[in-house]
């Protein structure tokens, strides 16, 4: 794949697996409104392929809808700061921030999930306090880590017959 389509298919992966294909969204546009953002970036350079694409290849090892919504939410996040810092008198420019701040709203739940993965990496795990804890909640965690989809599912359907309400 050229490096010049790298942007165009991360932003199509976005828009396929938010299922924005609605009325205010017109794939052609976008593509229009994406080179005219390429030149302004002069995006067909050599050194655009340096060290190869920095969202395609890492997506692959997203597999998982939720896991996709989170990573696809920051890349999102990415290319919303990306646009921050730009003309904003330019059409395409405003028209791709429009839909890519739509898409971001509708899917709002992704930067707390990574919100939270960041405050898991930057858990304090030398601390007394944080290890009495932890060990405190490990049987429940590790109940979650084996706990199966279809027991999840089982026990949610059984609580429901029980529950006549």
């Amino acid at each position: 794949m050229p490096c010049q389509t790298y942007s165009f298919y991360v932003l199509s992966v976005i828009m396929i697996y938010f299922g924005h294909f609605g009325n205010s969204f017109k794939l052609a546009t976008l593509q229009d409104d994406i080179d005219q953002l390429k030149a302004d970036f002069n995006a067909s350079l050599s050194d655009v392929g340096d060290g190869g694409p920095i969202f395609t290849d890492k997506l692959k090892n997203w597999t998982e809808k939720n896991e996709k919504g989170i990573i696809l939410s920051q890349i999102l996040t990415i290319y919303l700061k990306i646009l921050e810092k730009t003309d904003k008198s330019k059409k395409h420019v405003r028209n791709l921030s429009e839909e890519l701040t739509a898409l971001k709203e509708e899917h709002s739940d992704g930067s707390q999930k990574m919100e939270y993965l960041m405050y898991l990496a930057e858990l304090q795990t030398g601390d007394l306090k944080i290890q009495r804890k932890a060990v405190h909640e490990m049987f429940s965690v590790l109940q979650k880590l084996v706990e199966t989809p279809t027991s999840q599912k089982r026990k949610r359907s059984q609580f429901q017959k029980r529950c006549k309400c």
